[in-house]
């Protein structure tokens, strides 16, 4: 007799029958789940997401004082590094010890727009741990014998990434795209760093590092004794700027108010004409070849955005892409391919990347402008858009899974001066795509005339 898929046959919860596999479901009906919205007594934004059911918290601070606000190249990325390397009443080593004792965790993520400064901890510690990150936030020492280390350290770091053909070739297509000027495209060179002086980076962090010119997430089971903490220690923790004088501190806030909170300005951000170029690095004692193909495109704001990200799927960016099943898995030219489409906050842009046996460079090359042929030729079959759908749908439903990914979401999203209905909306534009609007995606934006290609091998 046949048997029919039942929760007697499945088992319980207590015991499950593992020799079935659960039902599979489509993914529907994501939504984002709203952060409540508060200011500091300094009037530094804050954005809670408060799903948690652990008593730990994590508050990520971000200021608006990436490559785009800086007066000397290299100034911000110091400016992070060097927080950590002690305060006015606390050495760096009083720090970690201090943060080890309570089990917190200190990181500094650091985007080309932004600075960030994170910590997780137990709810029962914060009261313990929070003077520690305030005190790192607004009395950083920046000790000149650790700049000198800084500088020291990533010069030699950087002779041995310039060793690399997928670093250098990753270096030549970003400065082609952008131009050696410009924030998203300058790269830095042992010269660059003896340019930076100590007195830069204070400058970079005085500007840059206020109250005005941030934003704080918080993530986790949240109480409102964490946020008096809060407020007790980052309040005036962080340094006063002007945000909104009119708004008293606790008031929620309006997401679109946010639209008009850039106080620090970013500086030059002209970009040349756009000019496809073909260049060859040579260096001819590298058994692989590194192969970097790629154009300026646009931020997440543009209409185009959600189109180009699925097309993009398509081609390169899942390990079921056309590039992935027909350079490594048919061809076996390769371990790794992929398509990507970086976003700043104020622009990005499209790269394929690789690296291949110098034998078949050529061949790779040519089934690589083969694939996006074939996306602006035919449309895309059914199953295969499909299949890309389910992946898409997956990750986003990843993203709002929990109070730390719920939180980096909203954190992306604010950091670029999104709306929150951003989320929403590439749901939808994952429904509602066509095997049509892709191929003229593909046609509008990848011909190959416009596409910069770097070789950096023999």
């Amino acid at each position: 007799m046949e048997k029919h898929y039942s929760r007697q046959n499945a088992g319980t919860s207590k015991n499950p029958d593992r020799s079935r596999p659960p039902a599979i479901h489509p993914v529907a009906n994501l939504k984002l789940p709203p952060a409540a919205t508060i200011y500091l007594d300094n009037r530094a934004p804050v954005f809670i997401s408060n799903m948690g059911t652990q008593e730990v918290t994590r508050i990520e601070v971000v200021f608006n004082a990436g490559r785009p606000f800086e007066r000397k190249p290299l100034a911000a990325r110091a400016a992070a590094s060097l927080l950590r390397e002690g305060t006015r009443s606390m050495s760096s080593a009083e720090i970690a010890e201090n943060l080890d004792y309570y089990g917190a965790e200190l990181s500094f993520p650091y985007y080309l727009d932004t600075c960030n400064i994170a910590i997780v901890a137990l709810n029962k510690h914060l009261n313990k741990v929070l003077p520690v990150f305030a005190d790192i936030l607004s009395n950083p020492l920046f000790p000149p014998s650790e700049f000198d280390h800084f500088i020291q350290r990533n010069k030699e770091r950087l002779l041995v990434e310039l060793s690399k053909n997928d670093v250098i070739a990753y270096r030549e297509i970003t400065e082609k795209i952008f131009g050696k000027s410009h924030p998203y495209g300058y790269n830095s060179f042992p010269e660059t760093y003896d340019a930076l002086h100590l007195e830069d980076v204070q400058e970079h962090y005085a500007r840059t590092f206020t109250a005005g010119n941030c934003f704080i997430f918080v993530a986790g089971n949240i109480t409102e004794e964490v946020l008096r903490l809060i407020n007790l220690h980052l309040g005036p923790g962080i340094q006063p700027d002007t945000i909104d004088p009119s708004t008293p501190p606790g008031y929620a806030m309006d997401y679109s108010v946010l639209q008009n909170k850039r106080q620090i300005q970013p500086f030059d951000f002209s970009v040349p004409d756009p000019v496809a170029q073909k260049v060859h690095i040579h260096r001819p004692d590298t058994l692989q070849t590194a192969i970097r193909i790629g154009k300026r495109l646009f931020h997440r704001g543009h209409p185009d955005y959600h189109g180009f990200f699925i097309l993009n799927t398509l081609l390169g960016g899942y390990f079921g892409s056309r590039l992935m099943n027909n350079i490594r898995e048919e061809k076996g030219y390769t371990y790794n391919i992929y398509s990507a489409l970086e976003t700043m906050r104020l622009d990005g842009y499209f790269y394929i990347a690789s690296e291949v046996g110098n034998e078949v460079m050529e061949d790779t090359l040519e089934q690589i402008y083969g694939e996006i042929e074939a996306l602006q030729q035919d449309p895309v079959g059914q199953e295969e858009l499909e299949m890309a759908k389910s992946y898409l749908l997956g990750l986003m439903l990843n993203q709002i899974d929990g109070p730390f990914n719920h939180s980096d979401l909203v954190r992306s999203l604010i950091s670029d001066y999104l709306p929150l209905s951003f989320f929403e909306t590439a749901i939808e534009a994952i429904h509602e795509i066509t095997p049509a609007k892709i191929q003229n995606l593909a046609q509008k934006y990848l011909q190959r005339e416009s596409l910069t290609e770097v070789i950096v091998g023999p």
